[in-house]
C-alpha cells in the first residue's frame, strides 16, 4: 500500500512530506497482513497527525482474487482513519489525472512525472503505488483548498492500495 502525505501551504502550493509503501511479508496469512497493514498506517498517522485524507475510489477487476484482496486491504484503511478520526475523501483514478495532469486521460508515468514537478522532487517518486499516492493527496490538497476559496495549512494524507 502507497502513501503520502503533503503540506499545503499559504500561497505556496504543497510540499512533500514523506512517501513510501508499507510492505507485508507475502508468506503471512491475511488476517496477519492486514493487522500489520493498520499498525503501519495507525503508526503513520499518529507521527504526522495529517488533517485529512485521500483513499482512491474502487473499480471492479476481472481478477477477483486481487479485487478481494484490494477491498480489504481498502476497509482497514477506512476503519484505520475512521477511528483515528481524520476526515476521509475519495477520488476516482480519472478525478486524479485531471487535478494532476489537466485531463483524464493521462498515462501512469505521465501523473509521475507531473507528481515529481508539482512537489520539487529530484526523481519521479518510487514504488508507484507511492507515487500514486501522492497524486491523490495533491488532489485533495487542491479540492480542499477550491472548496474553501481561500489559502490553507493542512496536511493531507493519501493511501493507494
Amino acid at each position: 500500500m502507497g502513501y503520502g502525505l503533503v503540506l499545503r501551504g499559504h500561497g505556496r502550493g504543497e510540499q512533500c512530506l514523506t512517501y513510501g509503501s508499507i510492505k507485508t511479508d507475502l508468506e503471512d496469512p491475511p488476517a496477519v497482513r492486514l493487522r500489520k497493514l493498520q499498525d503501519q498506517l495507525e503508526l503513520l498517522i499518529k507521527t504526522y497527525r495529517p488533517t485529512c485524507a485521500a483513499v482512491e475510489r474502487l473499480y471492479f477487476s476481472k481478477n477477483v482474487k486481487t479485487a478481494m484482496s484490494v477491498a480489504e486491504a481498502r476497509g482497514v484503511i477506512l476503519s484505520c482513519l475512521s477511528r483515528l478520526e481524520v476526515p476521509i475523501h475519495e477520488f476516482n483514478p480519472a478525478d486524479v489525472k485531471i487535478a494532476v495532469c489537466g485531463h483524464g486521460r493521462a498515462s501512469k508515468l505521465e501523473v509521475q512525472k507531473m507528481v515529481q514537478m508539482l512537489l520539487n522532487l529530484d526523481t519521479v517518486p518510487r514504488p508507484d503505488d507511492a507515487a500514486d499516492a501522492l497524486a491523490l493527496a495533491i488532489t485533495l490538497a487542491n479540492t480542499r483548498v477550491q472548496a474553501m476559496r481561500q489559502p490553507q495549512m493542512g496536511q493531507s494524507l493519501a493511501v493507494e492500495g
